[in-house]
This record gives structure tokens, C-alpha cells and sequence, in this order.
């Protein structure tokens, strides 16, 4: 059953939270329309300040380890998490890989 039914059927919110397995706060969100059921709110990404310089130092060497630039980007104030940065250096390596405007490796053909 929805939150909104059950606070209209006089049901508490501290009651809806316990019935539904969800935290007080959240319910209260919901119901004044602050959240969407089923959708997680974005944080700001840590990693994006540090992209240009990530984009740089892989440019330069290409097989920099990923442990050895997130040593460096930590000293420049990086503050989430090794697992966190890796995927995005993934992410990033990926996209560099994928764009049409970088011509293909040597010895292959698209």
C-alpha cells in the first residue's frame, strides 16, 4: 500500500515507516513530495575536479597504474574512495578508448 493511502487512512508517520520498513524522515519526504519512491538521490561526484589532471597524467603514460595516480590526486585533495576512483578512471579510460576522434590503435582497423 502507498504512503499517501495510509496517511489518509489517519495512519501516523512514524506508523507508515514501521509498516513500510522505512525510516521516519523518509516517509515525511515523501509524503511532502521531497523524494520519489524508488529513486536514490545523486551526490556530487568527487572525482570530477580531479578529471582534467586523471585525463592528463593518462595521456602522458597510458599504463600508469591506477594505485599510483590515485597516491597523486589524494595529495591534491581527492577525498572518496580508492574503489570509487577506480571506476572512475575506468570510466574515463573508456570513453577516451570509445571516442570517434581518436584514430585506432596502429595495426587495426575500425
Amino acid at each position: 500500500m502507498d504512503a499517501h493511502a495510509l496517511r489518509r487512512q489517519g495512519w501516523t508517520i512514524s506508523a507508515i515507516a514501521r509498516h513500510l520498513g522505512r525510516d521516519r524522515k523518509t516517509i515525511r519526504a515523501y509524503l511532502n513530495g521531497e523524494r520519489t519512491p524508488g529513486q536514490r538521490r545523486e551526490g556530487p561526484d568527487a572525482f570530477v575536479p580531479f578529471l582534467p589532471y586523471c585525463r592528463q597524467r593518462l595521456a602522458d603514460d597510458p599504463h600508469l597504474w591506477a594505485s599510483t595516480l590515485f597516491d597523486e590526486v589524494s595529495e591534491l585533495g581527492y577525498e572518496g574512495a580508492y574503489s570509487t576512483f577506480t571506476r572512475a578512471c575506468v570510466d574515463t579510460r573508456s570513453a577516451r578508448i570509445a571516442s570517434p576522434a581518436m584514430p585506432p590503435p596502429a595495426g587495426t582497423s575500425r
